[in-house]
């Protein structure tokens, strides 16, 4: 069974958009790298920054 770890241990991200930090989930696993937002609000919006 996996060791579960504390949510102060989990990597976090700054978004570009709304400029809030977000940490690491499940279901971004695989591609981590590859995140850039914190939601789909903010990757609709990201027009506006980009």
């Amino acid at each position: 069974m996996a060791r579960s770890r504390k949510k102060a241990d989990l990597p976090t991200k700054v978004c570009p958009v709304c400029g809030r930090p977000f940490a690491w989930r499940k279901k971004w696993e695989k591609v981590w790298d590859e995140v850039r937002y914190c939601s789909e609000r903010c990757r609709r919006n990201r027009k506006s920054t980009d």
